[in-house]
């Protein structure tokens, strides 16, 4: 059985695909195992995969299906994987070269459920280090955990009993992933070093700002009707309403902003309001906002009035 799974989903990456993979077969962990899901590509990507296929048969698992999503090739490559551990990466990043091995040993030495590691953010013109913080116990995870999958190393055996999957169709599929999978971790462990280069492309999935930016709303409705269907709900509310607001009024407000067509960006923006003040009425009072921060001064000090001068000012920023 290998130590580690590394799932790489693949889709029209053919400028990205042969360093990804050349940072994966040249780990100096030995005893680890690269799936690689080609979803329904139509550039040459499928022949830099055969190339390294060729080369390095022993490392490459190759999957190859329909185009579905980022979400369901994860999904359809998980019940393949035979590592101790599984880990997501997308194909357009690359990794330092003693990641896994590092990730891995920490969490043997802890015994860990998950590992998470630090990582950089690449731009075509600078790099920025993203150091996250650490957090004890689930309630300090739910608050303060990077919602991405690839800089996470997780027990096979975690998602083989939960069946946690990412949501398929829908955009931010990590926020979902991740929220669903933290009542279950017993112990996380924290690498703290970078070990992951984040390209940042300008015609990315993630970078795009449409109509889609709304698929956030039903994300977090699957995240808080996952609780209480499992009777989990009332045990984690504050960190929900938390993140529920912090979500909505921060990141996903400052992709709605951008969206280029004035009625959509204007109907999105007015929605957000309407949503947090309808799912959660006395969001105002929750304990976390008083902690001092600059982005919880921000949000404690939004109001009808508020709300739409900091929309204009994001707006031209």
């Amino acid at each position: 059985m290998p130590k580690v799974s590394v799932i790489v989903p693949v889709y029209n990456v053919e400028k990205y695909i042969e360093r990804c993979l050349n940072s994966l077969v040249n780990q100096t962990m030995k005893d680890m195992e690269i799936i690689v899901v080609n979803d329904g590509s139509k550039d040459t990507s499928k022949k830099i995969i055969e190339n390294f296929m060729q080369k390095y048969p022993e490392k490459l698992v190759y999957l190859e299906k329909q185009n579905g999503g980022l979400s369901d090739a994860r999904n359809y490559a998980i019940p393949y994987a035979k590592g101790e551990y599984i880990a997501f990466l997308d194909s357009d990043d690359y990794v330092e070269q003693n990641m896994y091995k590092d990730m891995y040993e920490l969490a043997k030495k802890e015994n860990s459920d998950m590992v998470e590691c630090d990582f950089y953010w690449e731009y075509p013109d600078r790099v920025k280090l993203d150091i996250g913080e650490i957090y004890h116990n689930k309630k300090e995870m739910l608050e303060k955990v990077r919602v991405v999958a690839w800089n996470k190393l997780i027990k096979r055996e975690i998602l083989k009993k939960t069946k946690i999957r990412f949501p398929i169709g829908y955009r931010y599929e990590d926020v979902e992933f991740t929220y669903k999978l933290i009542p279950y971790l017993e112990k996380i462990s924290f690498l703290k070093k970078p070990c992951i280069h984040y390209i940042q492309r300008d015609n990315s999935i993630s970078n795009s700002y449409n109509e889609r930016t709304k698929e956030i709303f039903n994300v977090l409705e699957n995240v808080l009707d996952f609780y209480k269907e499992n009777e989990i709900y009332e045990e984690y509310k504050e960190q929900l309403e938390y993140i529920y607001i912090r979500i909505l009024f921060c990141s996903s407000l400052l992709r709605m902003v951008k969206i280029k067509d004035k009625k959509v960006r204007r109907k999105l923006l007015a929605e957000t309001w309407k949503k947090v003040n309808t799912t959660f009425p006395d969001w105002k009072r929750n304990r976390l906002l008083k902690k001092k921060s600059k982005k919880n001064f921000y949000m404690r000090t939004l109001n009808k009035i508020t709300y739409r001068i900091y929309c204009s000012i994001f707006r031209k920023i």
